[in-house]
């Protein structure tokens, strides 16, 4: 059972998280140039729908992956291992800044779309993309921390 639920516990990682970070990483510099015109304006602005709505998709089915894994840790018997609930806090905070940050600011730019360029909406998601690429490198440093604990596992009795 342990080999199963491991094989989903990865397989839900690689399908589901692995999209939202490569979205995630590509949606400040294409909503940049979305919304500063030019003349692949209305090409960048489909791409732009498409990485948001991919992020929110993946986002959503990315909630299997922490359920896999509590459910892997308790056929484990690892449940109280101190790398596990420190996978569990990081993976909480990541999750946090997807819902708190990235997307409210993916949202706002895909809004701002079509908007003329003095409009107080338009003006508002622009500045607000400053902010987008740290809160995107933020979300995927935490993921790849806790890849790395779930390699490592520090103090596991599993035997890494």
């Amino acid at each position: 059972m342990a080999k199963f639920l491991l094989s989903l516990h990865v397989l839900a990682s690689v399908l589901f998280i692995g999209p939202v970070a490569v979205a995630v990483s590509m949606f400040p510099r294409r909503a940049k140039a979305a919304l500063a015109g030019g003349p692949d304006q209305a090409s960048d602005a489909g791409v732009l729908r498409v990485l948001h709505r991919i992020t929110q998709v993946y986002a959503l089915l990315g909630v299997a992956v922490p359920v896999l894994g509590i459910g892997l840790a308790q056929v484990m018997n690892v449940l109280g291992q101190s790398w596990l609930i420190a996978s569990m806090i990081i993976t909480a905070v990541a999750a946090l800044s997807l819902l708190l940050f990235v997307l409210p600011g993916q949202q706002a730019a895909v809004d701002a779309l079509g908007l003329a360029p003095e409009d107080e909406q338009h003006t508002k998601a622009v500045s607000g993309l400053r902010m987008l690429p740290m809160t995107a490198g933020v979300f995927n440093l935490l993921w790849a921390v806790v890849v790395v604990l779930m390699v490592v596992r520090p103090g596991s009795s599993t035997g890494a």
